[in-house]
């Protein structure tokens, strides 16, 4: 009978992911910027770390700021420019703003001596990867981005069995992640006169207001990436974090919009990249969401197959009734531990599990899929001159 604890110590790994502990005592003064519904699942997780205080909030539309003020207990002052925000006696902000926003209020932030925890992906365009990363490190703040499943336990365990050489050479790794946007999700009707659009633009170019845009925007070249830069960033993040890589050579991409003809974005997506020693094939569609996503990395020894709510290990040369051999379940959301993280490098001014180059990377590797599907279905990176 293999157990966990036997298959780690065969495995070589001994060392297990650990939690820290939040300090009871003190309190993070936090700025808010962007405050939809991504912010309320990170304030939700925040709310389950320690003590935390929200002094300011900002955000283009006045319902999103007055319930943060709300939930602050009236304690936040409200904003419509972020850059107010920014002026306050506050130690860090979260951003959640679409993704064009993400890098200028990112280095503005910076400037201002905040820390950041920057929603996912960190980039809009691949140029802006160097120009963030040199803010980070030129000073001292800490940017924690978004990718929680660094903080997540069985996350963790997981690259460290990959790492330890567990599953043999993995020479493929599968992701994949299938969601549906035909789904009659309720949304409260947009209030016209409380959305300062032309904020909400920014630095896109001017078009009239558009409810699809405004709540789909990820789905728009001028505000997102679709889903290579959505949910493929997560599970490429995973790949890099385990396989010890960051960019890919090649990148084939093979794309469609057969529902949703409003976006820019294709809808079904099978996209293939080539590392140096490993492919990478993802696949996803927005309008069938049974499985829901995931990532099988495939060793010569074993195969680990891995989501949101744990992980599973088959061995090749175990029969199949004996198969799983490993199993792990997740025991609560990643988002608190990844919060917690971030609060704790406030701090302590230690590196953050998902420091900047992770997250530049992993928003790179979305970008090179969506030039793929721009030219033509397939790309060498970097390309040649």
């Amino acid at each position: 009978m293999i157990t966990r604890r036997s298959f780690l110590i065969t495995s070589g790994l001994t060392a297990l992911a650990s939690t820290r502990v939040f300090g009871a005592n003190e309190t993070v003064r936090l700025g808010i910027i962007g405050a939809g519904q991504r912010m309320k699942v990170l304030l939700d997780a925040a709310d389950k770390v320690g003590l935390y205080q929200i002094l300011a909030v900002s955000d283009v539309y006045a319902p999103n700021r007055d319930a943060v003020k709300e939930r602050s207990n009236g304690l936040a002052t409200t904003h419509l420019d972020y850059r107010e925000v920014l002026e306050k006696d506050i130690d860090a902000v979260i951003i959640a703003s679409p993704d064009h926003w993400h890098v200028p209020m990112a280095l503005d932030a910076l400037k201002a001596g905040k820390d950041v925890f920057l929603e996912k992906p960190v980039t809009h365009t691949i140029e802006e990867g160097a120009t963030l990363i040199r803010a980070v490190r030129s000073g001292q703040r800490i940017l924690q981005c978004g990718m929680q499943q660094r903080s997540w336990t069985h996350f963790r365990n997981a690259v460290d069995l990959i790492q330890a050489g567990s599953l043999g050479r993995v020479v493929q790794v599968r992701s994949y992640w299938w969601q549906n946007y035909q789904r009659d999700w309720p949304k409260k009707p947009v209030d016209q006169q409380a959305l300062d659009w032309k904020l909400w633009l920014g630095s896109a170019p001017d078009q009239p207001y558009s409810q699809e845009k405004f709540f789909h925007w990820r789905w728009f070249w001028n505000f997102g990436g679709g889903a290579m830069t959505d949910l493929f960033t997560h599970w490429i993040d995973v790949v890099h974090w385990a396989m010890k890589t960051d960019q890919p050579r090649h990148a084939q991409m093979l794309a469609d919009k057969y529902v949703f003809d409003q976006w820019d974005c294709p809808d079904t997506i099978q996209a293939a990249f080539r590392y140096p020693s490993f492919d990478v094939v993802y696949e996803g569609m927005m309008s069938s969401s049974i499985d829901d996503g995931g990532l099988e990395f495939r060793g010569t020894e074993a195969t680990l197959k891995i989501n949101r709510g744990g992980f599973t290990v088959y061995r090749e040369d175990v029969p199949r009734d004996q198969n799983p051999i490993l199993s792990e379940r997740s025991y609560r959301d990643g988002t608190i531990d990844h919060l917690e993280n971030f609060f704790n490098c406030i701090k302590s001014r230690k590196e953050p599990n998902a420091p900047v180059e992770t997250g530049v990377a992993a928003a790179r590797a979305g970008h090179i899929g969506n030039l793929a599907y721009h030219h033509g279905g397939q790309i060498t990176w970097p390309p040649k001159a």
